[in-house]
């Protein structure tokens, strides 16, 4: 499985890896759900906690759009994703279908390429670490690779954005808790995560930090967002996210790639 060069080196290279206030998954929504004064239903049905579509800009041109969905009930979760590149940009079409159990950790994970290739991937528990079977093509035996990794681990694919919300999401209920109806989080401490980059088949270690609130001009708006830092081998990314701790915006310290919530 090969990633589109352009797409790997401009978008996504080292990403990784609240009830109305946006849950976090599994555990992690009764957490920061609590921690927001919400409670959280031992039993619920499935609620769509976050819908929508980023686009990816470079150097100010629309280039691609992410179209993705949120789903949690007591079941757990099921983030869907689908990424398509714009007319005139070399054609990049993939999904990707992430479930958790009600604990947040892994269920399965798939990955489907339709365009320009064929290739697919499936990312599963078993017993204690994770194997990922893959093919090129549907025709191709499929591969196995094991992973020295619990099934906690967090899954950041090399297209979708959403992922990096989840991430988020896990790093603000594990790190933070509200105050005064806001979010607050120690500044500046920066805490390791594991990843797992299934369509390169690479476990990344990254590093997020709170930065505060700052304010940020969307679309010719003034708005004020809590900034979190990505840190990673192959480059820093800027995540701003709203008081429903929805993703608002990323940007590329390096580059003119921005990712912005339609």
């Amino acid at each position: 499985m090969q990633s589109r060069t352009w797409l790997i080196e401009r978008i996504s290279p080292g990403w990784v890896r609240a009830g109305r206030a946006i849950r976090v998954l599994g555990l992690l929504s009764a957490v920061l759900a609590m921690a927001l004064g919400y409670s959280v239903a031992e039993e619920t049905p499935a609620q769509t906690v976050d819908k929508g579509s980023f686009g990816v800009f470079i150097a100010g041109k629309r280039v691609a759009t992410e179209t993705f969905s949120v789903e949690q009930g007591s079941y757990g979760s099921s983030i869907t994703s689908q990424f398509l590149t714009e007319s005139g940009v070399e054609k990049a079409a993939q999904k990707s279908e992430l479930e958790l159990g009600p604990n947040g950790d892994l269920r399965s994970y798939q990955w489907t390429e339709t365009s320009p290739g064929q290739a697919q991937a499936w990312v599963l528990p078993n017993h204690e670490f994770l194997t990922e079977r893959f093919s090129k093509t549907p025709q191709d035996k499929m591969q196995e690779q094991p992973f020295l990794l619990p099934a906690s681990i967090s899954i950041l694919d090399d297209y979708f954005l959403v992922q990096r919300e989840v991430l988020a999401w896990r790093y603000l209920a594990t790190n933070c808790r509200a105050e005064k109806g806001q979010i607050s989080c120690p500044l500046n401490q920066v805490v390791p995560m594991g990843t797992l980059n299934a369509h390169s088949r690479l476990s990344v270690l990254v590093q997020l930090e709170y930065s505060g609130r700052e304010k940020v001009s969307i679309r010719g708006a003034e708005r004020e967002l809590i900034r979190l830092n990505l840190k990673t081998e192959g480059g820093d990314w800027a995540l701003w996210l709203d008081d429903q701790l929805k993703l608002e915006r990323l940007l590329d310290l390096s580059s003119n790639t921005e990712v912005i919530r339609d």
